[in-house]
């Protein structure tokens, strides 16, 4: 009896440092989408700005 209980013990801490560890994986997954979504943005910024400095530089060469 006493070995299966702390087999059991050890199984539950183990799963909770899994949990730990899959909480921190999801976490950073989060993270990593968010840090993303803000690089593509700004990525996008910059397209917007480049547009409109062609688009300034072909309103200059149509007048």
């Amino acid at each position: 009896m006493a070995k299966k209980i702390k087999k059991s013990k050890i199984e539950e801490v183990l799963t909770k440092k899994d949990k730990k560890k899959a909480d921190k994986k999801k976490l950073e997954k989060k993270l990593a989408k968010k840090v993303a979504k803000k690089k593509a943005e700004k990525k996008a910024d910059k397209k917007k700005v480049a547009k409109k400095k062609d688009n300034k530089k072909n309103s200059k060469k149509a007048a």
